[in-house]
């Protein structure tokens, strides 16, 4: 029963670290979907315009272009004019990751859909290949599912920890900064206060000497 739980669990987990959607795309526009990733995990992505008269092959205006970068703009898969395709990568630069889809210029204008599988970690492993080379039978087979899920969880407890630590430092920096701003307002403030009172002050003593 412990064990259910454990597996149900982990199910629940990998669905959340895969994300698989459907979306429309207009000619000559630009669409992007971003994924966290951290360091040293696998993505797979896999991307398809949809057909939408299944009793003929695909029209030729209904192609895209597709360019996937890492947070500091350097790009890990580039396709040019395709109507399907497939990536996949290890993440050496941890952060979000970016899938911009664009359109190709059309007139008059059209839409289409797009359907992209993206996975990340665990979510991008292959298992059925882990079941045929290691000829394991199923409860083997959820139990290395539910011990690389373990890990992964591990792993991603660090790097929310890092990340945390990151955010932490980004917010004393802020602070400080707010700090050190609110004291030179503050300081203009009374030096502008000054200025009115020390003018006032002697416009008065001039209309009495008048």
């Amino acid at each position: 029963m412990e064990l259910q739980k454990l597996m149900l669990s982990a199910i629940v987990i990998l669905s959340t670290i895969a994300q698989s959607v459907r979306f429309e795309i207009e000619s000559g526009r630009t669409k992007c979907i971003s994924e966290d990733i951290k360091t040293n995990s696998m993505t797979v992505g896999h991307y398809s315009v949809v057909n939408p008269n299944e009793q003929h092959p695909l029209p030729e205006s209904h192609k895209l272009t597709l360019r996937v970068t890492s947070v500091y703009g350097n790009s890990y898969h580039y396709a040019d004019h395709v109507q399907s395709g497939q990536f996949s990568f290890q993440v050496v630069e941890g952060g979000d990751y970016v899938a911009c889809f664009f359109a190709l210029d059309h007139h008059p204008l059209i839409k289409f859909s797009v359907d992209f599988d993206w996975r990340s970690g665990l979510a991008a492993k292959d298992w059925s290949s882990v079941a045929k080379k290691g000829s394991v039978d199923a409860m083997e087979l959820e139990l290395k599912k539910l011990e690389d899920t373990i890990t992964s969880i591990h792993e991603e407890m660090f790097y929310l920890r890092e990340r945390e630590h990151d955010m932490q430092q980004l917010n004393r920096k802020t602070n400080s900064r707010m700090v050190l701003l609110s004291f030179i307002s503050l300081f203009v403030c009374l030096s502008v206060a000054g200025l009115q009172v020390w003018h006032l002050k002697s416009f008065f003593e001039k209309k009495k000497l008048i």
